[in-house]
């Protein structure tokens, strides 16, 4: 097997100050291999933008062992920064340079990569090409970005909450970027705040929270844990109905698992057919009235609900 893209041993970054330490990173084991769309996902403060910042380079780790392309910070820094392309969460440009002007400069700082004009064609830029930066939209703003990640040809690929804030066109126009630079054979390591992004774009993803990997695998795996294929969402006319009796809700058939929040309660099931029915049944036998009632398939957000007891949306509101 070649090398990993990525590997990190018992990763640790602490933050001192006169009367405490903070754990940013409290021990993180990582291994993304070459070719692999990996997705970091974590609430606020789970350490995953921590983690990013050391593998790109932008910090020093308190103790612990990283590679990148088999390569060390510290001793091989220029090397990998000829073969990382780098896309933060927001990236400021010179609004009075055009896009191809500014592709150009970007393509400078390498001493290979692709010609500007090939990569504004393929984030889809090519009518803007001669437009400023500042005129932009924020989709192309962002897909000007990426774009600058990728001209000079990288081989690992960091894109860091790249379609926060996009309308779901621009959302979708990046993530056939990103397929496309899968397709290619590069690594590209993925922090999001969408499930479905992450379901959709990684092959496997790694769940961080208070500095460490708690859950590792591919989207299906991780959903796999749960046991059950779907989720039944309900409310009750009176309220959510975060008053019923939990054990009670658990022990109906083919239920695996119960969640309340503010919204209402979601079972986990093995088979709606068998639950919903004795659902209804047990409400009606408590004098309680349905207001309104989903069936979904079990997604990797209640996975992370399920490992975090937080949405990662809200986390980041």
């Amino acid at each position: 097997m070649s090398e990993p893209a990525i590997r990190c041993r018992n990763l640790r970054k602490q933050y001192k100050s006169r009367s405490t330490t903070v754990d940013a990173v409290n021990g993180l084991d990582l291994e993304i291999a070459r070719g692999e769309t990996f997705g970091l996902l974590g609430p606020n403060g789970a350490g995953k933008t921590t983690t990013v910042e050391i593998l790109e380079g932008l910090l020093k780790p308190t103790s612990g062992d990283v590679e990148v392309l088999g390569r060390r910070w510290g001793r091989d820094d220029d090397e990998l920064r000829r073969r990382l392309g780098i896309s933060l969460q927001e990236t400021k440009f010179a609004e009075k340079l055009s896009v191809l002007e500014t592709l150009t400069l970007f393509r400078s700082f390498y001493r290979s990569g692709k010609e500007p004009a090939e990569v504004i064609e393929s984030v889809a830029l090519g009518e803007k090409a001669r437009s400023w930066v500042g005129k932009l939209s924020g989709g192309q703003h962002q897909r000007l970005a990426v774009a600058c990640a990728l001209v000079g040809n990288p081989e690992l690929l960091f894109l860091d909450e790249p379609t926060t804030g996009l309308d779901p066109q621009s959302r979708r126009q990046l993530w056939d970027i990103i397929r496309g630079v899968r397709d290619q054979g590069r690594t590209v390591l993925l922090t999001t705040h969408y499930m479905d992004e992450a379901e959709r774009l990684c092959d496997r993803v790694a769940v961080v929270d208070h500095g460490r990997v708690i859950a590792l695998g591919s989207p299906a795996e991780l959903i796999a844990t749960l046991g059950g294929e779907h989720v039944v969402e309900f409310g009750l006319a009176d309220g959510g109905g975060r008053d019923l009796d939990e054990a009670k809700l658990r022990s109906l058939p083919a239920v695996l698992a119960v969640r309340k929040d503010a919204s209402g309660i979601a079972l986990t099931v093995a088979e709606p057919h068998v639950s919903i029915p004795a659902l209804l049944e047990e409400l009606r036998a408590g004098g309680r009235t349905l207001a309104r009632l989903t069936t979904r398939h079990v997604s990797l957000e209640d996975v992370f609900v399920h490992l975090t007891g937080r949405h990662l949306r809200d986390e980041n509101v």
